[in-house]
């Protein structure tokens, strides 16, 4: 069976990356987008693929529930769904939670709900967490802490609350589902591939948007990887290399953090 695949926020850096990616694996790609003068740029990233692509105009903001997620996911038929979109600082706090919070939770219960998909990616952020990763120096968790309660305040309860639904939903499916939070740092333009730390990683740093999406493509291409958090930053491994390992250790960044409380939260 050729997986389909729905992509959210299609126009953003790291989905028009992802992209052609999916489309060269002559898999089949919906690509969800915010507004018709975009559809140009994505239907030309689909051009001398083997792939099928079809591009869908509907705003992510707009997306409120469950049901209305439902109907996308009910009209496109993925198998797996990315969510790699945001409102990329514009709009303020309410536009920052209507995408990344309320329109990411309504996907991941939509897509929990569905038994054909089998996959959901959504790609977050290093410090989406509410306690210290024991990989990390109390110097590093003071940063992030700082951070989130500063130049992030808004996009760091969003990003949580969305890891945390998908990460209870996820448990509550079991077997046969992989809810994924795969969460770089800072992300840079730098082109051309580059290596990668994967799993349980410094809790600084930077990685490109092309190898963030190389990382989710390999995600998405593993028949075996789990639900799970995988922090990402340049680092000394392949994609490949560093994507293998992690699915076959069954790494998982999201030690230490309060699983109970989500499930009770949020499942």
């Amino acid at each position: 069976m050729t997986p389909r695949v729905l992509l959210l926020g299609g126009h953003g850096k790291i989905s028009r990356l992802l992209t052609p990616l999916i489309l060269s694996r002559s898999w089949q790609l919906t690509s969800m987008i915010r507004d018709s003068p975009q559809k140009p740029t994505i239907t030309a990233l689909g051009k001398d693929q083997p792939g099928e692509l079809e591009v869908l105009v509907s705003s992510l903001e707009e997306i409120k529930t469950q049901a209305q997620a439902q109907s996308i996911i009910d009209s496109t038929s993925p198998n797996y769904v990315v969510f790699s979109a945001g409102s990329g600082g514009k709009g303020g706090p309410e536009r920052t939670l209507a995408i990344d919070r309320d329109a990411c939770i309504a996907f991941a219960r939509a897509s929990v709900a569905t038994p054909s998909v089998t996959k959901f990616i959504v790609v977050s952020y290093i410090g989406s967490r509410k306690s210290k990763a024991a990989w990390w120096s109390e110097g590093e968790w003071k940063a992030c802490q700082e951070a989130n309660d500063g130049v992030l305040k808004s996009y760091y309860p969003a990003k949580l609350a969305a890891d945390e639904c998908l990460t209870a939903l996820s448990a509550k499916r079991g077997a046969g589902f992989a809810g994924i939070s795969l969460r770089p740092g800072s992300l840079t333009e730098e082109e051309g591939e580059g290596k990668v730390a994967l799993g349980q990683t410094a809790a600084r740093g930077s990685v490109r948007r092309g190898d963030v999406a190389r990382v989710a493509m390999g995600l998405l291409e593993s028949e075996s990887v789990k639900s799970c958090w995988l922090d990402l930053l340049e680092g000394g491994e392949t994609v490949e290399g560093a994507v293998r390992r992690c699915v076959s250790e069954g790494i998982d960044c999201k030690e230490g953090e309060d699983v109970e409380g989500m499930a009770k939260e949020w499942a």
